[in-house]
């Protein structure tokens, strides 16, 4: 189960940067600081 003050568990999501959409794998960003957000109904008609 993922808790608060714990690591992330790794993964792979799909993200736009620099006019592309891209994967990005969590684990290739270790040694760096990392924000994630998630709010649901991103690009819905909700």
């Amino acid at each position: 189960m993922i808790q608060v003050g714990h690591k992330a568990p790794d993964f792979t999501a799909s993200g736009y940067q620099k006019g592309e959409f891209k994967d990005f794998k969590l684990s290739d960003q270790l040694g760096k600081w990392v924000l994630l957000c998630f709010y649901p109904g991103d690009f819905t008609f909700v």
